[in-house]
């Protein structure tokens, strides 16, 4: 099974859960969203894999969120989907796929389930 981390270098969390990662003996593959931005159809399937949770996939803190002027909570979830994939930088980081499970490395130790 291919695991891939939907990675950030600059980000710490995404460096951190890449390094864990390795610990555990699994080359990833990388995926730096930022060089290689996501379409719509792929940001619905990662929220899908991480169960369906929209909201969790998008950063809210973000200039380019304010810019939406709208609220977590007024966005469905091709909204969210279009809106990480016009401005990557919303997405939540890092996110690692296995298979037909994902899971966002916030804390890093939440991917550790889909390493087993």
């Amino acid at each position: 099974m291919t695991i891939t981390i939907w990675h950030n270098p600059r980000c710490s969390k995404s460096r951190e859960t890449l390094e864990l990662i390795r610990k555990k003996g699994v080359e990833p593959a990388i995926r730096e969203y930022l060089k290689q931005p996501p379409s719509k159809a792929e940001v619905e399937k990662l929220i899908d894999l991480v169960g369906g949770d929209a909201y969790a996939l998008i950063r809210d803190g973000e200039p380019e969120f304010k810019a939406l002027g709208k609220k977590k909570a007024d966005l469905g979830k091709a909204e969210v989907a279009k809106a990480i994939a016009t401005h990557p930088v919303l997405l939540q980081r890092p996110i690692v796929v296995a298979g037909t499970r994902a899971a966002i490395g916030r804390p890093p130790e939440a991917v550790l389930p889909l390493l087993r």
